[in-house]
């Protein structure tokens, strides 16, 4: 099958696409951007793919532009809901990409990692394949783990510590402090 691979990062797609090459598909990438923050640790993760997709002879889509207003736009007030929605604007505009592009399915890198809801992308790809007519192939790519670190270290690719978004960032360097008991809160 052709299959359009969606790529989170670099590392997340080393895995996954050694096993679907393995499996005999033709595989072409696509780098979705416009929910990473800041913009500078976007160019760092998009230096990343292009330079494992010239290492992997891999071709990948970049589409142009940067909107992450348009990200912050459908998660604002439903934060606690964020990945469902950041997994449907990039599962949705890989499967776009695949129809276009003539394509007979597609599926994610996010499947890779051991840190994203595999349940919600799946239900999340396959409603986005009955939605667009592209085929969602689910693979549980996780036992690739720790090939797919090493791996990445071996090559010299970027190696990013949260998913991408600016919740994500937050969550990596904000720790609350807690409060002694009877302090208030202005103090």
């Amino acid at each position: 099958m052709k299959i359009l691979l969606h790529m989170c990062c670099a590392p997340c797609s080393i895995y996954p696409v050694e096993v679907l090459r393995e499996e005999g598909h033709e595989l072409m990438g696509y780098f979705f951007r416009d929910n990473i923050h800041p913009y500078t640790e976007c160019e760092k993760r998009e230096e990343a793919v292009r330079k494992f997709s010239e290492l992997a002879g891999l071709k990948v889509v970049f589409p142009g532009g940067y909107e992450p207003e348009e990200f912050l736009r459908m998660v604002v007030f439903r934060e606690a809901d964020r990945c469902r929605f950041c997994y449907h604007q990039r599962l949705k505009s890989a499967a776009m990409v695949a129809r276009r592009g003539k394509f007979d399915a597609f599926t994610s890198s996010l499947l890779y990692s051991r840190f994203q809801n595999h349940e919600l992308i799946a239900r999340t790809g396959e409603a986005v394949a009955a939605e667009t007519g592209v085929p969602f192939i689910y693979r549980d790519f996780r036992e690739g783990w720790k090939q797919g670190i090493e791996q990445s270290k071996a090559m010299g690719l970027y190696r990013q510590q949260y998913c991408g978004c600016i919740y994500s960032e937050k969550d990596r360097y904000f720790r609350p402090k807690k409060r002694k008991r009877g302090a208030s809160a202005d103090a």
